[in-house]
């Protein structure tokens, strides 16, 4: 599970003294550059409260701006510390960024900083941790039971040299089926970050247990479109 930095324990800038968050990457008292912390929290190195709503306009300038007064050359004459610094600090902006900057890499990373156990290696097991065979969302049991047998058809027609024009057809029908249903996910997404972002902790609770739930079924419908894809394109 993803470690989360306590920004209630403040740290001390090696300069100045001044107490400020573990994750910034200057000391708001005097400015110089901090350590970056191995497990910092995307949101407080762009000083932004934990939201999945996200001001993507406002995150890109501060972007720009941190990166600008991180950039080596301006620590060229700085100490070895400060310099070395500057780099990791680069890094950590760059990875916040590209994080929260995508919607649904950035509700997954505010969802695991909440706890939540979700991915690929959490998806479809039990409490026992043991892989669980019905994974497959019941709503599209005979859908991926079918899409299943016309994938391995058209995977032993490529083998042999053959080529069925509706088989084509078919799979390629899916895969637009399969896409919408991805894109009713995201939108089921976004509706479930206003009831978290503005909600008591009942509501937390309620739109976290949703969303884990449509993270997982977003992660196999994208599977599915690339199998399809990957089968289509071979």
């Amino acid at each position: 599970m993803l470690k989360v930095v306590d920004s209630a324990v403040p740290v001390a800038c090696w300069s100045c003294s001044a107490e400020q968050s573990g994750s910034a990457l200057f000391c708001p008292q005097c400015g110089k550059i901090q350590a970056a912390a191995g497990e910092s929290d995307f949101f407080q190195v762009f000083n932004r409260e934990r939201r999945f709503q996200v001001d993507l306009p406002a995150l890109e300038v501060e972007f720009h701006r941190l990166s600008r007064k991180l950039h080596p050359d301006r620590f060229a004459r700085s100490s070895e510390q400060e310099r070395a610094w500057s780099l990791a600090g680069s890094s950590l902006l760059n990875d916040a960024y590209r994080t929260l900057k995508d919607p649904v890499a950035r509700t997954e990373y505010l969802l695991k900083l909440e706890g939540a156990e979700i991915g690929e290696e959490n998806a479809g097991r039990d409490r026992k941790g043991q892989k669980d065979p019905s994974r497959v969302p019941a709503d599209l049991l005979e859908e991926v039971f079918e899409l299943n047998m016309q994938l391995e058809q058209m995977r032993m027609e490529r083998m042999s040299g053959e080529r069925d024009s509706s088989l084509q057809s078919d799979l390629e029908l899916a895969r637009r089926r399969f896409e919408g249903l991805l894109a009713a996910v995201d939108e089921d997404l976004g509706r479930q970050w206003s009831g978290w972002d503005g909600g008591d902790e009942a509501a937390r609770a309620a739109a976290q247990k949703t969303m884990v739930a449509l993270l997982d079924r977003r992660r196999y419908l994208s599977n599915l479109v690339r199998d399809v894809t990957e089968t289509l394109g071979a």
